[in-house]
């Protein structure tokens, strides 16, 4: 998979940290799959003067041919000719690289540089891993544990929210489908309110995702599960609304069109706002963070 310098959908960043044998170590994600971990922090581990440590590493041939690989398979930027240049002087006596350099030479984007009071030079958490093991075998164990510590919270936290809209989202359909039987269905046979339900199941479907379920079912055959298992948090949470909204539109006696419709705006609007209060939660993070 490529990522893209500069790309204009990449979210706001948001900052963590580990720590390994007493030494804080800076973590920064803007897509919240790709971490990049503070190099100048893992080099204070070995030196008082980071950048020296870092220039250190990077004149080594074994390293310019690690990163020019990583960038090879993940940026499609990536200047091939400048990097063998470099490739070829590295391991010289007279050759000497910085992060800038290589950035600005490469167009790499695996190290990157930042300005400021928590600023410094990070890299890819790939990339990391590879120079803690220059650093000390033992160092790079050290981060390995707490950086999986880490991210077994991210993943505990998504779980937890991801479950907690689920259950909402079934709540919700409980309440809907009360709503159906009161003011629709009144005259029809249990076995018949199966298939209504599934009818006005379908109906949130198409307006929130566009398909059927058994469209999804035709195009996902080895998913375990239904489309709403795969549903995104703000997806789960538009579709709650939706379902409590359409027990609201049966009640006024709106047609299924005309709740198609009314439904398809809400999801639109609710989708586009939640996207939106993301951003300022995410900006809200980012400024907690520098205040630190």
């Amino acid at each position: 998979m490529y990522y893209m310098k500069g790309d204009s959908t990449v979210a706001k960043v948001t900052k963590e940290q580990i720590s390994a044998k007493g030494f804080t170590i800076q973590i920064y994600t803007e897509d919240f799959k790709n971490d990049y971990i503070s190099l100048t922090d893992i080099a204070r581990y070995k030196s008082d003067e980071p950048f020296i440590v870092i220039n250190n590493w990077l004149r080594s041939k074994d390293t310019i041919e690690f990163l020019g690989l990583w960038e090879s398979m993940n940026n499609m930027n990536f200047k091939p000719i400048e990097f063998d240049r470099f490739k070829n002087e590295a391991g010289s006596n007279a050759f000497t690289l910085s992060p800038q350099k290589w950035i600005e030479k490469t167009n790499a984007i695996g190290i990157v540089c930042k300005s400021g009071r928590y600023g410094g030079t990070f890299a890819h958490s790939d990339i990391a891993m590879e120079f803690a093991s220059w650093i000390s075998a033992e160092f790079k164990l050290y981060i390995i544990q707490d950086y999986k510590r880490l991210k077994s919270d991210e993943n505990s936290r998504l779980s937890l929210n991801w479950n907690l809209n689920r259950e909402i989202s079934k709540i919700n359909y409980k309440i809907h489908t009360d709503a159906i039987k009161t003011y629709l269905l009144n005259d029809l046979t249990e076995s018949q309110l199966g298939f209504k339900y599934a009818s006005e199941a379908d109906m949130l479907n198409v307006a929130l995702f566009n398909k059927t379920a058994k469209q999804w079912r035709e195009e996902n055959p080895n998913l375990k599960g239904n489309m709403r298992d795969y549903a995104s948090l703000n997806e789960l949470l538009v579709l709650a609304n939706m379902e409590s909204y359409n027990a609201v539109l049966i009640e006024k006696g709106l047609s299924q069109k005309e709740r198609m419709i009314e439904l398809r705006k809400l999801a639109r609007t609710q989708m586009i706002s939640l996207e939106k209060l993301n951003n300022i939660g995410l900006n809200s993070l980012e400024n907690k963070s520098n205040k630190e």
